[in-house]
């Protein structure tokens, strides 16, 4: 087990610059998943360790609440999937996290979105777009 957290260490460490922040913390919520290194709260600390890479990866923690961790845990059946979906591509020696990526992109969204609504602003509900001062007036 130890070469396997290694090896994530590695991976992240040598993606670190040509990697985008969503890439590199959909492969430590897999991985650490994948690698089952706890007896107990394994799903907790990948998420937790995912949003921490991601932030610091990203240059700065992410406004808004719910944060990712906070909005998987709302609903966790995307999250199980999307685990589900990189664990079969590793089953035929791909690393492909799509799947994980679009999660953490749409609830990097969410999160955003509730910083921009808590903040005043305003979603047009027809296109989920944000409204600018150009479009209200």
């Amino acid at each position: 087990m130890p070469e396997l957290v290694e090896g994530m260490c590695d991976y992240v460490n040598e993606n670190w610059e040509r990697s985008t922040p969503l890439h590199l913390a959909a492969y430590i919520m897999w991985r650490l998943n994948w690698i089952h290194p706890f007896a107990d709260g394994n799903g907790r600390t990948s998420r937790i360790l995912s949003y921490v890479v991601l932030s610091i990866r990203a240059g700065g923690i992410p406004p808004g609440t719910p944060t990712i961790p906070d909005l998987i845990v709302e609903n966790r059946q995307p999250y199980f999937s999307a685990l589900d979906a990189a664990d079969e591509a590793w089953s035929q020696d791909r690393i492909d996290l799509s799947v994980m990526e679009e999660l953490l992109e749409n609830l990097l969204a969410k999160q955003l979105t509730s910083y921009f609504q808590q903040a005043g602003g305003k979603i047009d509900d027809a296109s989920t777009t944000p409204l600018t001062q150009q479009d209200e007036g």
